[in-house]
């Protein structure tokens, strides 16, 4: 029995539709090799680019969330994947004030990312507004409240402090 191979969408058209249905709010948008696309947005739009993609590609995989210190701001990466043809990693990126670090959740979204936005906030301080159990998951309890190892102003206790 032979499969029927399914016309697939290449990652250029699935950019092209990205850009459509986002507007103005596509700051950058490009494919840096095969399968492999990088969308960054405006802040806040992250959640209408996943919800796109979600309703329109049937994507429903987050591999990790992660973020980065960039000095006044913080990055947030959502990397997504796509398991239906043409299997595409998608990064989606947004910023966020390092000052008033506040995103939206996407856990009513992609429930698979609940894990990841609670990791990014216990070791960067990006709070996910909306979040169902925004709570400590990496840090021990007894790590000080406002203190995120993963920024750059972070210093560790040096040998012998408490």
């Amino acid at each position: 029995m032979s499969r029927k191979k399914k016309e697939s969408k290449n990652e250029e058209k699935l950019l092209e539709e990205l850009k459509a249905a986002l507007g103005p709010q596509v700051e950058e948008a490009y494919i840096k090799r095969p399968r492999r696309i990088h969308l960054k947005v405006k802040p806040g739009a992250h959640r209408k680019a996943i919800e796109y993609m979600r309703d329109n590609w049937d994507l429903w995989h987050v591999s990790t969330i992660t973020g980065v210190d960039l000095g006044e701001n913080i990055e947030v990466i959502f990397h997504l994947w796509s398991f239906k043809e043409p299997q595409t990693a998608i990064m989606v990126r947004t910023m966020v004030p390092k000052a008033n670090p506040k995103l939206e959740t996407i856990t009513d979204i992609l429930p698979s990312s609940n894990f990841y936005e609670r990791e990014v906030h216990d070791l960067l301080g990006v709070v996910f507004e909306g979040h169902p159990n925004l709570e400590r998951i990496i840090l021990p309890e007894d790590w000080p409240k406002g203190i995120y190892p993963l920024r750059k102003d972070w210093q560790p206790a040096q040998q012998g402090e408490e």
